[in-house]
């Protein structure tokens, strides 16, 4: 009997690893902080970066300017230092932990306002 060696039933093989990505509950928060932090005129753009170890969140003042903020979740690091992470430019990490809502709550805590 033989096995096809690209199924992913195949014995000696274990499941192949994808890009990480959002899940559909961890988005909506994400969104949610987003479409609260726009009605305000504090943010006004987003964009969305993943690959094979970590994902994130990239939020903007300016389309044009490098991101204010990246909340990034890297799985690897669940058992550490906790999987989410808000980073400030200059990858500063302003906050990480094991569940995005503590981590979230970072943008409550504080006044934000962008100097120009």
């Amino acid at each position: 009997m033989s096995v096809d060696p690209f199924s992913p039933s195949a014995p000696d093989q274990g499941p192949r690893p994808g890009p990480v990505f959002f899940e559909r509950s961890e988005l909506n928060q994400i969104l949610r902080l987003y479409g609260r932090m726009v009605a305000q005129g504090e943010w006004r753009d987003y964009a969305i970066d993943s690959d094979k170890d970590s994902c994130a969140f990239c939020v903007f003042r300016r389309t044009s300017e490098a991101p204010l903020y990246r909340i990034e979740k890297r799985p690897a690091l669940a058992r550490k230092q906790g999987a989410w992470a808000v980073l400030a430019p200059g990858a500063v990490i302003l906050r990480r932990g094991h569940e995005l809502d503590q981590v979230l709550k970072l943008f409550d805590t504080r006044k934000f306002r962008v100097v120009e």
